[in-house]
């Protein structure tokens, strides 16, 4: 049964996410439409992606809301589907981070064994809420043909290996300030080719330095190409943002400066005068880093098939049909965060 969708998102950084959805739900011939706000205000999905506002989206009575946000609008009809914005990288504590549960999502769709067993957990706790195991959209790109998105970011390179740096926008732990004089030594070198990205809500100033150095051995990039330049680099260097478990999912090695939960697939290191010792390591990668990246990339997120928005798609038709069983009420406590949603967006209809 065809049937209209809606796609939801409060910052840039969910349009690569939302993208891969909208085309697979295209083609089997839905109607895709986005609602963004806050952040994402403005930004559009390629059509035939329809952009709507609130009142269109309340009017649309949309099959589902799929949100790549910790919230969704739950005055709009239809399942409310957790995509997630990114991967568990440990920047808080559980209560605070990844696994809080708000009380607004009817599905979460996890990313791999590691993220579906504690929600899992949760829903036998909650009951209010079911869990299915489906990959992550955004990552649907590395895997499948991608229009030559990557060849054309990788061309300037020559022959010359690609290094991609991506830090996060959290004050205390971005690397972007620290490595800054590192990163534009290497690139005036030359040895490397070097694409850059900064998280959207890193300060302009950053952006300003770091745009500075694109030329003819680097150049940024912007949040809607992050996926194609992680499959056009072969190692990454970052800190603790979620682009680090991302690019790992191709068991690729990853260089990190001062993360947060340093792990065995990781080479950490604490001062920026190391950064071009690690980034030997990195491209000469032993034994026993290659194991270590390819059982992290199994654990959190081990489809490689490029089809996580299929069975997004399959398991949202499941839970409309109630095959995932009978959800119980939201919890009183989410009463709360409802009316701050509708008070945020100005709505107070029916």
């Amino acid at each position: 049964m065809m049937a209209d969708y809606l796609l939801f998102a409060t910052e840039r950084y969910a349009l690569p996410i939302l993208q891969p959805l909208a085309r697979a739900l295209q083609a089997v011939g839905h109607g895709v439409h986005a609602w963004f706000v806050d952040g994402a205000a403005g930004a559009t999905l390629p059509a035939p992606v329809r952009s709507v506002g609130l009142r269109e989206a309340v009017a649309l009575k949309p099959r589902a809301v799929f949100s790549a946000a910790n919230w969704v609008p739950t005055f709009v009809t239809g399942a409310k589907v957790q995509l997630f914005h990114g991967f568990n990288v440990e920047k808080r504590s559980d209560e605070r981070g990844h696994f809080r549960v708000r009380g607004l999502f009817d599905l979460y769709c996890t990313q791999g064994p590691a993220t579906t067993a504690p929600f899992q957990a949760l829903a036998a706790r909650e009951r209010h809420f079911a869990v299915v195991e489906t990959g992550w959209p955004k990552l649907d790109p590395l895997f499948r043909d991608d229009d030559g998105s990557a060849e054309a970011l990788r061309a300037p390179a020559g022959a010359r290996p690609v290094v991609m740096f991506a830090s996060t926008f959290t004050e205390r732990l971005s690397a972007a300030p620290h490595l800054f004089d590192a990163i534009a030594a290497e690139v005036a070198r030359g040895e490397r080719y070097w694409l850059l990205t900064l998280h959207p809500k890193c300060a302009p100033e950053l952006f300003a330095r770091y745009r500075a150095l694109a030329g003819a051995n680097a150049a940024f990039i912007e949040t809607e190409q992050l996926v194609a330049a992680q499959r056009a680099a072969d190692v990454l260097v970052a800190d603790t943002t979620s682009v680090v478990s991302e690019f790992v999912v191709q068991r690729k090695p990853v260089v990190t400066f001062r993360n947060r939960a340093p792990k065995p697939h990781m080479l950490d290191f604490a001062e920026p005068t190391q950064l071009p010792a690690m980034l030997a390591h990195a491209f000469a990668p032993d034994a026993s880093l290659r194991s270590a990246l390819a059982a992290y990339a199994d654990a959190i997120h081990p489809y490689r098939d490029g089809r996580s928005s299929e069975r997004v798609i399959a398991a949202t038709e499941a839970l409309s049909r109630g095959e995932l069983g009978e959800l119980a009420r939201k919890p009183p406590g989410a009463l709360w965060r409802r009316l701050q949603i509708r008070h945020e967006l100005g709505y107070w209809g029916r």
